[in-house]
């Protein structure tokens, strides 16, 4: 069924409770808008009516409360058929619209996850960021260690290839992951397609969590292979269910193997954090910390709340959440999660026994999390009374922009641009620049293109144009994408230049040409013998200043710009790579995947066969001579005769 939207404008004297005569008991998700048409807050309901009418009551609510009813100039609602799909379509609306006045859960990090790929030949692999690769995918994990832990294990039982595509398929013997036995050399036909997929089966079972039945099922093939005297098989499975069964034996929790969850929110002030604990088939993949924007909820309980059902309807929950406190609308978010997951899930919020250690020790490490977060947001404060004081500024920056170029003798070259506001860095706002057009190695004409397609975005969204289309910038992996749209009109309060006079020369004149006042440039200049610390601050004015290692200002300032040079290294060489993999062959006319396959084995390499004469080309399985002189002039970029 549809659901069914009705909707109201009321302008400034909006009539809260004449509105909540209008609707229906039904269960549904409300919209409170304020007077512009930004969105002010989203919640579900399990009945419309009964829920939208305690804004309006004359019962004494939170100050945060208070001050969102007074701003509401009208009220959008959707009916659901259901509560549970209330809660879906609730989880929905905030994560696109961001409301003001909802507890949000904030990751700057994607989620790391092992990957079984869908090819003929899969691979297992550790994966970060969007999902868009065929296969499946296990997770996902607290960390990324975890996931390590998980791989290593896994190469050692099932022997499955780690390496890329491009690595697999041109290999003409066995690697060395081979060699110490962590792979069957799938690569140069070293085990047979049955095999491999019976080990790719084995291996899913194991992430699935089903290492008893897997253990039961190896059993019965050995007690197979020793019935029919192949007693080399019967020990390779023995030894495999040896090692599956003292994982196991290591990985009991509370005498049975576990799958669960346990998260525990710690709060100062309207500050939260709210830590996760995971077992999966037993195994602890260890804790991870998130801190949710609370919009000045103060309620422990309400921030736990918001952050379960946010969280799992993007992850999959696993059978057993362990919650150190109880929240609101429990036995709808079990069914909710029941219905997603396809089995039982339950959330429990009292236990005893071993899990009530687990949640012991998530409470402690949740307040030690929050107690270090306070302590670096307080350091961050400071670094930034002290930058303005160096910069003689009137307040402090709360947004710093900082720009890179990074190549190899001119190849690939990428310019990098990260945030850091009055927290630290602002990942999600971070961007790439794929550089083109401009003499290699030009690191001037490198950084005037960088910034003037920054900032001629800017200066078209602040002049209400609408920022042009900017096809060539390129992003980071995962959380390090592109920011939306709407924050291109917004300028730093200080930009600072990762180079000398000349580079800053160049920022001088992007900005000058645009129009664009009221950004603080600095250079920054690598210091004697490139010391750190010792870094040259080049000013507007024309002074050069050099606070040394001990200014607090100078060590903020290092952290923006090492934070640059990374994410500009990271971009160049993911580029440089990219270009390299793809072979020159495949330009080639006649050169399809077989040929190309048989001339790379044959050679050794694209640098044997560069080094080879037609007359030696030809002698590759189907390269005739007309194909082979074409291979050897387009290799030595010469125009063929043919």
């Amino acid at each position: 069924m549809t659901p069914r939207r009705t909707g109201h404008d009321a302008g400034a004297g909006f009539d809260g409770k004449a509105f909540v005569g209008t609707l229906s008991t039904a269960p549904g998700v409300y919209r409170m808008l304020a007077a512009d048409g930004s969105v002010l807050y989203v919640g579900k309901a399990a009945s419309l009516r009964k829920r939208v009418a305690n804004y309006f009551s004359a019962t004494p609510k939170p100050t945060r409360i208070m001050s969102m009813v007074s701003q509401i100039a009208g009220i959008e609602v959707t009916a659901t058929r259901t509560e549970a799909e209330a809660l879906l379509l609730e989880n929905q609306l905030i994560k696109s619209l961001k409301p003001r006045y909802n507890v949000m859960l904030r990751d700057d990090k994607s989620y790391p996850y092992v990957l079984l790929t869908g090819e003929e030949w899969p691979r297992l692999a550790f994966h970060r960021g969007p999902r868009g690769l065929p296969g499946r995918y296990f997770g996902p994990y607290p960390s990324a260690s975890s996931v390590r832990e998980t791989l290593n294990v896994m190469h050692k039982l099932f022997r499955l290839r780690s390496c890329e595509d491009s690595v697999f398929r041109n290999r003409s013997r066995p690697c060395l992951q081979h060699q110490i036995g962590r792979c069957s050399a799938p690569c140069v036909g070293l085990v047979d397609a049955g095999d491999y997929a019976e080990a790719v089966r084995r291996a899913t079972l194991f992430l699935d969590g089903r290492s008893g039945e897997l253990s039961e099922e190896l059993a019965q093939a050995m007690e197979r292979a020793a019935g029919a005297l192949d007693f080399e098989r019967a020990a390779g499975l023995r030894d495999l269910i040896a090692t599956i069964r003292s994982l196991q034996a290591r990985q009991y929790v509370d005498g049975r193997i576990a799958d669960l969850d346990v998260l525990a929110c710690a709060m100062q002030g309207s500050q939260a954090c709210v830590l996760l604990l995971a077992f999966r088939d037993g195994r602890n993949l260890g804790t991870r910390a998130f801190f949710p924007r609370t919009a000045g909820s103060e309620d422990p309980a309400e921030v736990l709340a918001a952050f379960v059902s946010q969280y799992y309807a993007e992850q999959l929950p696993p059978r057993e959440i362990v919650l150190d406190r109880a929240i609101e609308d429990l036995e709808l978010l079990q069914e909710a999660f029941s219905a997603a997951a396809g089995r039982r899930v339950q959330i429990k919020t009292s236990v005893r026994s071993e899990r009530a250690g687990y949640v012991d020790l998530a409470r402690r490490n949740a307040a030690m999390a929050l107690a270090a977060r306070i302590d670096s947001q307080s350091a961050q404060r400071a670094r930034l009374e002290a930058l303005r004081e160096l910069l003689g500024l009137d307040r402090a920056p709360q947004r710093i922009e900082c720009f890179d170029i990074s190549h190899t003798m001119g190849e690939a070259t990428v310019a990098s641009c990260v945030v850091f506001d009055a927290e630290g860095p602002v990942r999600s706002q971070y961007r790439r620049y794929n550089i083109a057009g401009v003499a290699p190695g030009d690191d001037y004409a490198a950084m005037h293109q960088a910034l003037s397609r920054r900032f001629r975005r800017a200066a078209a969204a602040l002049a209400g144009e609408g920022a042009p289309a900017d096809a060539e910038a390129g992003t980071g992996a995962g959380a390090e994408a592109p920011r939306p749209a709407r924050g291109d009109a917004v300028l730093p309060d200080v930009l600072l230049i990762d180079g000398g006079a000349g580079q800053v020369a160049q920022a001088r004149d992007v900005l000058g040409a645009l129009g664009i006042e009221g950004v603080l440039l600095v250079g920054v200049a690598k210091g004697e013998a490139r010391r750190a610390g010792h870094e040259a601050l080049l000013l507007p004015d024309g002074r050069e200043i050099r606070p040394g290692p001990d200014s607090a200002g100078l060590q903020l300032v290092q952290q923006v710009r090492d934070e640059a040079h990374r994410f500009a290294i990271t971009g160049h060489r993911g580029r440089r790579q990219k270009a390299r993999n793809v072979s020159r062959l495949e330009d080639i006319p006649g050169i399809g995947p077989r040929r190309r396959a048989n001339l790379l084995r044959h050679f050794g390499g694209l640098a044997g066969l560069r080094a080879a004469g037609a007359e030696e080309i030809a002698q590759v399985d189907g390269v005739n001579a007309a194909l082979a002189r074409r291979i050897y002039d387009s290799l030595h970029g010469l125009d063929s005769a043919t």
